[in-house]
């Protein structure tokens, strides 16, 4: 829901009350709820295991989970908070968070946040140059992959009871029901 007033700015964002989550997009400041215990699990999973195998496999990508800024068009104009980033040009990380677009996002669908996830962030995704998102939706035990780097524009759905592989990270594949089924 985005909070009143006009036109909101950059020093507008980061002048909020430590501990208060929001996204600047278009202007607008989008209050973001607290999420379920099933989404941080699956956020907190993911995260790990892909900062597991790039470790493992000698990568230099960074995995970060949110709360973590991302400057989307590296222009102050549009922050958001993916639930899982994994960027692989570090001169885009700074101590604010990324400046720029990652090459990997994750999204996990909140009973509040699915509008955001399926229309407005796929959008902003993909135009600022995100090389893969994925939606991950608990509450339809799916996941959407949108491979936007390799031209693809219909997204590839899995269901939880099947491996989800990554295009960025060749090889790396996240087990969706493992995780729901270790609630």
């Amino acid at each position: 829901m985005p909070l009143p007033k006009h036109e909101y700015t950059a020093e507008d964002y980061w002048a909020l009350p430590d501990g208060t989550r929001a996204e600047l997009i278009d202007g607008e400041l989008w209050d973001l709820a607290s999420p379920s215990r099933t989404h941080q699990r699956l956020a907190l999973e993911l995260a790990a295991d892909l900062r597991d195998f790039i470790r493992e496999h000698g990568g230099s990508c960074e995995v970060n989970a949110a709360p973590f800024a991302v400057n989307l068009f590296a222009d102050d104009a549009t922050f958001v908070e993916p639930d899982v980033t994994v960027v692989c040009d570090r001169d885009k990380l700074t101590d604010r968070g990324c400046n720029g677009a990652p090459d990997f996002v994750v999204e996990v669908v909140s009973p509040s946040s699915g509008g955001m996830d399926y229309v407005t962030k796929l959008s902003l995704y993909r135009d600022a140059g995100v090389r893969e998102y994925w939606i991950c939706d608990p509450a339809r035990r799916r996941t959407m992959v949108y491979p936007f780097g390799m031209d693809v524009a219909v997204p590839t759905i899995y269901p939880f009871a099947e491996p989800v592989p990554s295009s960025v990270l060749t090889s790396f594949a996240m087990d969706f029901e493992r995780v729901i089924n270790g609630l």
